[in-house]
């Protein structure tokens, strides 16, 4: 077998093999034996069909079956001969496919980067502080009973806080427009579900009340025939009714998951949970920094066939998350590669500055830290115990931990070696996206 190799880019190459016609005939020739064994045709006893009668009804069809094996199987020898690692699959294309000619193809094919790391002390990263403070905790307990509350109606006029049942309907140059009507609709206030101005001109009505709230869409609303338009809402209230919190005891505890404690026992549960909450959010966010940076200071090409690759498996996970199509004719396929074409390369580009951040410092997985982050994985559960068995009798399980620490690991040597300095926030800050920003505006329900 001939193999030469042609570079036709930093990360593309073009190999063109060739190959025996012996080795592609003698297959060709095997398999047609194999066939007229076994082939039934009219006028003939099965495995009694004459040769030159199989050649001529199956001899093509054979022959580019065998070529399309011969080829794939070419190209792997190809690429163990010459030490390739190849990223992604290749493009195959014939030169010479004529029968008692050497077969001759060229696979076009991309190969990993050659990734030149930039200095890792370039990097500076800010690393948020934050205390739970007592105040904290009790805005968490404060937030647990209100997602518990129920509703009781009042007659009073309402306040923030209250839910009002109501009709509205929101008019523009006199007419009604589509999307700003609705009845019987259930609005909490001082939650911002609709445009500014329209919760704080409800506040102090009550159940019969009419009324008529002169509002303007924000500049920036995502309905581009409605952003910055005047409107009027007109309302009328049918019902307030006002949270009622539910008791702090024995049931309200249980009912996430702890027993046999106090008030100051649940706060304490409560306290654990907000530092396990508090250690991840502050450290995805360092992470979250040292990926962007890597990605910033190295420059390099990005095999098109990883981003692709990378691009199919989030339609995967994007199909599977809003339901597989909804029981329609829609396919993973169907959704746009752009939607997720730049995110993807990211992921690629992260994935391959890792790799070689692990292969150039020589960074194995530390099995105690592995055993750490299972422990404290554990720690969430009713039975811990039950949940580190579970893991130690499931290696693929286990492997995917040692994954994430390895990550972890990557992070802190690239942290070593960075300028960090930090900053003390809020608790309330520091759990915070670091994506999450005011909406300047909501959609009118």
């Amino acid at each position: 077998m001939q193999v030469s190799i042609e570079a036709t880019s930093n990360i593309e190459r073009k190999m063109t093999i060739g190959v025996p016609s012996s080795q592609v005939e003698q297959e060709v020739e095997k398999r047609l034996q194999r066939t007229a064994r076994t082939v039934r045709l009219n006028g003939f006893r099965p495995g009694k069909v004459p040769m030159n009668v199989v050649r001529r009804r199956f001899g093509d069809d054979v022959r580019q079956e065998v070529l399309g094996e011969v080829m794939r199987n070419a190209y792997v020898e190809a690429l163990e001969q010459e030490k390739i690692n190849p990223a992604g699959y290749p493009q195959f294309e014939a030169k010479q496919l004529e029968s008692g000619q050497d077969l001759e193809f060229v696979a076009t094919f991309e190969v990993y980067p050659e990734i030149e790391l930039a200095d890792l002390s370039a990097i500076a990263v800010e690393k948020q502080v934050a205390e739970i403070a007592d105040a904290d905790v009790d805005n968490m307990l404060d937030v647990l009973q209100n997602q518990s509350a129920t509703f009781e109606e009042v007659s009073r006029k309402s306040k923030d806080g209250d839910v009002l049942t109501l009709d509205y309907k929101g008019i523009i140059d006199g007419e009604a427009f589509e999307g700003g009507t609705a009845e019987e609709s259930k609005i909490t206030l001082g939650k911002g579900q609709m445009i500014p101005g329209f919760e704080d001109g409800l506040v102090g009505m009550g159940a019969g009340d009419e009324g008529a709230l002169e509002l303007s869409f924000p500049d920036d609303y995502h309905a581009e025939n409605l952003a910055g338009k005047a409107v009027t809402f007109e309302v009328k209230v049918h019902k307030v009714e006002e949270p009622v919190l539910p008791e702090l005891n024995a049931e309200f505890f249980e009912k996430y998951g702890v027993k046999d404690v106090d008030e100051a026992g649940f706060k304490a549960e409560i306290k654990k949970n907000m530092e396990r909450e508090l250690k991840q959010a502050t450290r995805n966010k360092v992470k979250q920094s040292v990926v962007d940076q890597l990605i910033a200071t190295n420059e390099f090409a990005v095999p098109a066939s990883l981003i692709d690759s990378e691009v199919d498996r989030m339609r995967q996970d994007a199909f599977r998350q809003f339901g597989g199509g909804m029981g329609g004719n829609m396919k993973a396929s169907d959704l746009p590669a752009e939607l997720f074409k730049g995110q993807a390369e990211n992921r690629v580009k992260t994935g391959l500055l890792f790799n070689e951040l692990i292969a150039k410092n020589e960074l194995k997985v530390d099995e105690s830290l592995v055993d750490a982050r299972i422990e404290e994985m554990a720690a969430t559960y009713e039975d811990p115990s039950e949940v580190i068995a579970w893991y130690k009798s499931n290696p693929d399980q286990r492997s995917q931990i040692e994954g994430v620490v390895l990550e972890d690991m990557v992070i802190d040597f690239v942290l070593e070696n960075a300028q960090v300095t930090e900053n003390t926030v809020s608790y309330e800050e520091a759990v915070k996206p670091p994506s999450q920003a005011p909406q300047a505006a909501k959609e009118s329900e």
